[in-house]
């Protein structure tokens, strides 16, 4: 049986197409995924639409007692939900923990509700008169999720989205079905009514119906720059508030007082950990001076050669495939481009040959981690989000050089300076032209009660995602003023405009 679709609280086939699921770690793929059409995006659009009424109606407590329970039930199906994660998308056990438990706590920000949306209220604004706001959800709300977190990322957008009283229609990557629908069940599981989260596999067809149907009154995206880009444009233009969050090319500077052994093992967890399908990454290394430089390529060196590559359900390994045999094709390809350019390639992981049980070569889509020196701006490799196992080191003569570096690059995702010199890490992380920005810190991202995003291109839209943003980006304010007047109050017209003087 395909991957099917998750509508009105059971699940549901749709659509006449389908495409396999690979196993990243072998290149076979053991099942496929149904692709949703319009007729079958609109399905869940109308489940969505006649469940939104009484779920704005239930108490903000009811709905986040179900995230409660919902969270339970993650916590006891994490190791199944992993191994799908692991399955078809490749990254390590170790990796796929981590993504989530990221994700539960977003769900345990969500299970806040009341408190995250119970207003301000002013007694006497005016004589009589008490003033007061409301957070009202907008209605059916959308998410068009990656493959690179396949259950964090989702659980970034619904959570909170149906806490604050909207529906939600879920579009997660096609390559990585399984653990996202695996979760919408569970959610079912812990008390979420039918038609509240809908779940559509799919490709462009199911997103265009997505964007264009004027049901759905908000998106959220996260992807490359491009689509992010697209469907920003797209989504404002059909009247829908948009969140898309786009690609990155972090920078790390490392400066010449900085603890470079720790520096080299916290680079290497940032650019090697899933096998660099992170948009918080870190793909670049501005060290100032040559002798950090020379430092930090003998550093990590040595701890490359000790990484252990190979697929993701054996806990010994330190990185796995990349997702599929494009992308694979696609990152060899920068590394091509790299020492066309000029770029001094210090480790190569095309010779990478990982065998499998039976001591063949694996015909599965791995390739090793990459080290380039002399990186440069303008070079493709420096310009260009990879997303895969390579890293390059780029040398500077100061901070100021590297501040300005990083500044002039489109994206401006995350960041991190590793130091000892708090002067210059307070210079850093105020004035540097980022969204999110470590101190010593190789991988920023914000916890559940802060919010995500990065500035430039790689965010289109005003709010971050998830945290206080997210109330914001999923309701609409309303602001009650209210008089109650006595019966010995004077009657009579007033032609000056209100205000709080009497």
């Amino acid at each position: 049986m395909p991957i099917a679709h998750w509508i009105n609280g059971q699940s549901a086939t749709g659509g006449t197409r389908s495409q396999p699921v690979y196993d990243p770690a072998t290149g076979l793929s053991h099942q496929e995924v149904l692709l949703a059409d319009r007729a079958t995006v609109e399905s869940a659009i109308d489940a969505a639409e006649q469940a939104y009424p009484a779920w704005r109606d239930t108490p903000p407590l009811k709905r986040a007692r179900v995230m409660m329970r919902l969270k339970t039930l993650l916590e006891q199906h994490a190791d199944a939900i992993c191994r799908l994660i692991t399955a078809e998308h490749g990254k390590v056990l170790s990796d796929a923990m981590g993504e989530l438990q990221r994700g539960i706590e977003n769900i345990e920000y969500a299970s806040y509700a009341p408190e995250l949306l119970k207003g301000e209220h002013s007694k006497d604004a005016g004589p009589g008169i008490d003033s007061w706001s409301e957070f009202q959800p907008l209605g059916v709300v959308a998410g068009i999720t990656p493959f690179n977190f396949p259950a964090m990322v989702p659980l970034w957008m619904w959570p909170m989205a149906v806490v604050c009283g909207n529906t939600f229609v879920l579009k997660p990557s096609e390559r990585v079905p399984s653990s996202t629908l695996y979760i919408a069940q569970l959610a079912s599981e812990a008390g979420l009514p039918p038609g509240v989260l809908n779940l559509v596999n799919g490709d462009r067809e199911a997103v265009d119906t997505l964007l264009h149907d004027p049901r759905v009154k908000a998106v959220s995206f996260v992807g490359s720059t491009p689509v992010a880009e697209h469907i920003y444009h797209t989504g404002c233009g059909q009247n829908k508030r948009v969140q898309a969050l786009g690609g990155a090319k972090n920078h790390a500077v490392v400066l010449p007082d900085a603890d470079i052994a720790g520096s080299v093992s916290a680079l290497m967890g940032a650019a090697f950990g899933s096998c660099g399908q992170r948009c918080m990454a870190i793909p670049l290394v501005v060290a100032v001076g040559d002798g950090t430089a020379d430092a930090l390529v003998a550093g990590l060196q040595r701890q490359m050669a000790a990484m252990r590559v190979g697929a993701g359900n054996d806990n010994r390994n330190d990185m796995g495939p990349l997702v599929t045999q494009q992308h694979y094709e696609k990152v060899k390809g920068y590394i091509d481009q790299g020492v066309e350019e000029g770029a001094t390639l210090v480790v190569d992981g095309r010779e990478l040959a990982v065998r499998d049980d039976s001591g063949q070569i694996s015909q599965g889509y791995f390739l090793g981690p990459t080290l380039f020196d002399h990186v440069r701006p303008g070079m493709r490799i420096y310009q260009e989000e990879i997303f895969g196992p390579v890293l390059g080191v780029v040398r500077v003569g100061s901070l100021k050089e590297a501040m300005a570096m990083i500044d002039a690059h489109e994206y401006g995702n995350g960041t991190c300076l590793f130091t000892r010199d708090g002067e210059a890490a307070r210079f850093f992380s105020s004035h540097i032209q980022v969204g999110m920005v470590g101190i010593n810190v190789a991988l920023p991202v914000p916890v559940a009660y802060h919010s995500f995003g990065g500035w430039k291109r790689s965010l289109f839209g005003d709010l971050h995602a998830y945290g206080p943003d997210a109330v914001r980006f999923y309701t609409k304010r309303k602001t009650i003023t209210q008089r109650w007047p006595s019966s010995h109050d004077a009657q009579h017209a007033t032609f000056s405009f209100p205000s709080g003087q009497g």
